[in-house]
């Protein structure tokens, strides 16, 4: 006890000269970033008052980011960009790099100059930033090879939320106004400035668009921004990435048009979600994206998704749409999603990428109703039957998904002329159509070919398509006859039963990397049918099992499948009615060998817990546990037994 008292009398040691004078100067910085004086962080030349009185008023010692920059060491700046808010940093960043460019101006090649450019860098000061205020969002989607300028993604990151701040308060029926005029909330400014009492001018979407739009590059608009004013707020921006939500009026549609062709120049990807885009629109919004004189666009990256793009006339078709197919000399990814699409509309798509002989690399046809769209005696398009038979082909197409729109097994036949255009395909998704096995047998054809090829067939997805044990089964034989294996085969959600276990026991020998088997209704007998005939060893990386009500032999093959799978990084095996000794039989398997496994999630099963089993906790790769089960007994909802 008098131990403890002693320590809670020791006085903190005193703070250091140094650190005294870093409080002060970020204190100053922070003020005058808050707009102290009248001043503001928004003109970088203004000095800054940080006793918030000007000169008569106080006769305060008045400070520049500019001096801060030019009168401190590189060192000592760093540190101080760690302590300042991103307002104040923003400021500092500047006048450092001012600082840098003239110190290698006058250096002329000196490695002086050269190694002070290094130095002037505060990248790890706005990651940091990023990660207080974005958690959740650090590094996401960025390769971890490439170096991220992290006061770009703050400051465009920013950007968006003001915009989506904006498009809030311009949605209520009480807004009567500009959009430049629309105001950023006190928590927002908080963020940047460190403080709520900011002058209401700089509080408006106009100067955040002016301050920060040169840093954006990728941005997502709700409809009701899309007017004329929104090109004026972002005429400083070099946008490469744009998302339109909700585009419906004539209004919006022309702020849209005015936007897209301010930033043709620079735009590599554009998207719209929940827009009604009739051919007229469409017309409109394509002329749009191609400069005057101009043969093609640089557009990489095109995606319609939950938007209407075709009229009750299926002979309406948007001629504006087809010629931005043919002249996207750089278009590679292009996916029309739930657009309510005509089949010969769907044909035209097609039959343009082959006639201009397209660099496309990813085509996604998915959720549109277009059973009978290669039906090549439609007398409409006789020009169809002649791309067929000559000799232009999809060279460069790696992935086509045709999900969800309701094809049968004789638009399979006809899909087969199609696929012989494409000698490059390494992905092939026909998920969610009812195509049965007969349909799934006229493709054992391509399949054969292309396995054999050098550049193969790596991915096959037919989830739900009505297929039975019957055709899967052959399915797997043509798949385990071929010396070059899939990388991935997805069967999900087909009512296969028990039958087809032997047939994927012999499968998993052929060197798939990738297998999903999810509610193909296994039951416990083809677990064990699956345990018992596992091959010595098998190449696997991921599989999913889960909903396949396995019980108890559903644990025996996971663990036989962690010893004999030495590659095996994730398995799914949730919701298989795992009763509380799984975990035990579980890991037994770990304790022997997890080799490369990250991941093994248990979630859905109701009966077991971390109660049940502490030591499941313990089992981890790089700190990451890799049981995923439910926290307590009763955390997840019951799991439907019902067929």
């Amino acid at each position: 006890m008098a131990a403890a008292e002693t320590d809670a009398a020791t006085p903190s040691p005193p703070p250091s000269l140094l650190s005294l004078c870093l409080e002060a100067v970020v204190s100053h910085l922070t003020a005058g970033a808050a707009g102290a004086g009248g001043a503001g962080w928004w003109g970088r030349d203004h000095h800054f008052n940080g006793a918030g009185g000007g000169e008569e008023g106080g006769g305060h010692l008045m400070i520049s980011p500019e001096e801060v920059a030019e009168a401190l060491p590189w060192e000592l700046l760093h540190r101080l960009a760690s302590l300042l808010p991103p307002a104040a940093l923003e400021s500092l960043h500047h006048a450092a790099h001012d600082r840098c460019c003239s110190s290698s101006a006058i250096a002329d090649g000196d490695r002086r100059g050269t190694k002070r450019s290094r130095c002037e860098d505060f990248n790890s000061a706005w990651q940091a930033l990023f990660r207080l205020r974005w958690p959740h969002c650090d590094n996401a989607g960025h390769d971890s090879l490439i170096t991220v300028d992290w006061q770009q993604q703050y400051w465009e990151k920013h950007l968006q939320e003001c915009l989506d701040e904006a498009a809030e308060s311009a949605l209520l029926p009480s807004f009567r106004g500009s959009i430049d005029e629309l105001t950023i909330s006190a928590k927002v400014m908080n963020y940047i400035l460190h403080s709520e009492d900011v002058p209401q001018h700089y509080s408006r979407l106009s100067y955040h668009c002016s301050r920060f739009g040169c840093y954006a590059r990728c941005l997502r608009l709700q409809s009701v921004l899309c007017t004329a004013e929104i090109s004026d707020l972002l005429q400083g921006s070099k946008l490469e990435t744009l998302m339109f939500v909700r585009i419906i009026s004539e209004l919006e549609v022309s702020g849209v048009c005015i936007l897209l062709s301010c930033h043709a120049e620079t735009l590599l990807s554009l998207e719209f979600i929940h827009c009604q885009l009739s051919p007229a629109v469409m017309d409109k919004i394509c002329n749009s994206v191609l400069q005057k004189g101009s043969v093609s666009h640089g557009i990489q990256k095109f995606i319609i998704k939950s938007s209407r793009i075709c009229e009750s006339n299926p002979l309406n078709i948007s001629v504006g749409l087809l010629d931005f197919l043919s002249l996207g000399k750089s278009l590679h990814f292009l996916s029309l999603n739930d657009t309510k699409m005509q089949p010969s509309f769907a044909k035209m798509i097609v039959h343009t990428l082959l006639e201009y002989s397209s660099g496309i690399q990813t085509l996604e046809i998915s959720e549109n109703n277009i059973a009978g769209w290669l039906k090549t005696m439609d007398k409409r398009f006789p020009c169809f039957s002649s791309a067929l038979e000559s000799n232009i082909s999809l060279n460069s197409l790696t992935l086509l998904s045709l999900r969800a729109n309701n094809l049968n097994k004789s638009d399979i036949e006809d899909l087969c002329k199609i696929l012989v255009k494409m000698p490059n395909l390494r992905d092939l998704d026909i998920s969610d159509n009812p195509i049965m096995d007969e349909g799934i047998r006229l493709l054992f054809c391509f399949i054969s070919q292309t396995l054999r090829k050098e550049k193969s067939l790596w991915r096959l997805r037919a989830e739900n398509c009505d297929l039975t044990n019957i055709g899967v089964t052959e399915l797997l034989e043509c798949l385990s006859s071929v010396s070059e294996p899939l990388n991935l085969l997805s069967i999900a959600d087909n009512p296969l039963g028990s039958s087809v276990a032997a047939a994927l026991a012999k499968f998993l020998g052929s060197g798939v990397r990738e297998l999903n088997i999810e509610d193909i209704g296994l039951g416990p007998l083809g677990f064990q049918i699956l345990e018992e005939a596992l091959p010595a060893e098998v190449a696997l990386y991921h599989i999913n099992v889960s909903k396949n009500r396995g019980g108890i032999r559903s644990a025996h093959f996971v663990s036989r499948l962690i010893r004999q799978a030495p590659g095996l990084v994730s398995v799914n095996a949730g919701s298989n009615l795992l009763p509380p000794e799984s975990l035990e039989v579980i890991c037994n398997a770990l304790k022997q060998n997890t080799y490369n496994l990250e991941r093994l999630d248990l979630m859905g099963n109701m009966h077991l817990s971390d109660a049940v089993f502490p030591a499941a906790l313990e089992f981890r790769n790089h700190g990451k546990q890799i049981l995923i089960v439910p926290s307590h007994q009763g955390a997840c909802a019951p799991y439907d037994d019902d067929p």
